[in-house]
């Protein structure tokens, strides 16, 4: 198989027809030797998305769909299309058209040129909100200042990668996927295209704010160290203000005797002292959290029907 592209689906009724007719309409212009097959993974669609993309598949051969038991997120959607994916080489595209199948050629184009990777970074976003700009800007900007790697900013999960990379994918079974900052952890040879991202084509997203923070804090706790850093400078920050201020408090008990018991600077001290404890504690929760899932091992989910035989594991 010379391409495989996969497709999460969650409530995309309104979108699935005409994603279908632009991937084909750029597929198979391509003529690829050893074809292609798209691989739609339903995430828990609570519309007819499941009953379309089993009309699909049977009708054209190429159609390969994976129900999923649940909804279990959009990158653990993504990873069960790479579970099963044959092609020597992967895109990765969502189905709300507003990253365009038209790029498909282009960035396979350049993934001949001896690259691993070819992802798509947005020149401008359409239809988004300004909150959403402004914390998504801010996000892979942050995101980008505190990781160890380089994780390409104002990008998302569209882009091409190769066999190379899929095998690497399936060797990192951690819970909490944050698929992009991943594949840049990865490495070999890696470049992007650019392009205007259009507007959503029909239906709403399945992205709330809730599930981008989420995201947001799966990319920064798997691939970030600096939060943990930070609780604990603010551990020795917050511990040599209260000294300077027990210094303060001793010189005015016996040198100036100006001193009131019961300062309104003690009961600061301590909320404030308090609250740097609680912060603190709700980092550090949020890494014991994720160390938790990963060591009761659950798969990381559970398929209702495929029409897509197992594919065996990668050696370890």
């Amino acid at each position: 198989m010379e391409l495989s592209v996969i497709i999460p689906i969650y409530n995309e009724e309104a979108n699935i027809g005409e994603l279908y007719r632009r991937l084909l309409s750029v597929l198979e212009p391509m003529a690829l030797p050893g074809g292609f097959e798209l691989i739609f993974i339903n995430d828990g669609s609570r519309d007819r998305s499941l009953s379309l993309l089993l009309a699909l598949a049977t009708r054209d051969e190429r159609v390969r769909y994976i129900d999923l038991s649940r909804n279990f997120g959009h990158q653990i959607a993504v990873t069960a299309g790479l579970d099963r994916a044959a092609g020597a080489a992967v895109v990765i595209i969502d189905a709300d058209l507003q990253d365009p199948p038209e790029l498909i050629p282009l960035l396979h184009q350049r993934m001949r040129e001896g690259f691993e990777v070819v992802y798509a970074k947005r020149r401008s976003r359409q239809g988004d909100s300004m909150a959403k700009l402004l914390t998504a800007r801010l996000f892979y900007r942050v995101l980008a200042s505190i990781t160890h790697i380089s994780i390409p900013v104002d990008t998302g999960d569209f882009r091409i990668i190769s066999r190379k990379v899929v095998e690497g994918l399936r060797l990192m079974p951690e819970q909490n996927k944050f698929i992009r900052g991943q594949i840049s952890w990865i490495g070999y040879r890696q470049t992007f295209i650019e392009y205007d991202r259009a507007e959503r084509a029909g239906g709403e997203t399945g992205y709330t704010y809730r599930k981008m923070m989420r995201l947001a804090l799966d990319g920064i706790t798997a691939f970030s160290d600096v939060p943990l850093k930070v609780a604990t400078i603010s551990g020795f920050v917050v511990s040599g203000l209260a000294f300077v201020v027990g210094l303060y408090t001793l010189y005015s008990r016996f040198v100036t005797h100006d001193y009131q018991p019961g300062w309104p600077s003690l009961m600061v001290s301590i909320l404030f002292l308090g609250g740097v404890q609680l912060i603190s504690v709700g980092i550090i929760g949020e890494y014991m959290a994720r160390l938790s899932a990963n060591v009761r091992q659950r798969p990381l989910y559970l398929i209702s029907d495929t029409n897509i035989p197992p594919v065996a594991p990668p050696a370890r």
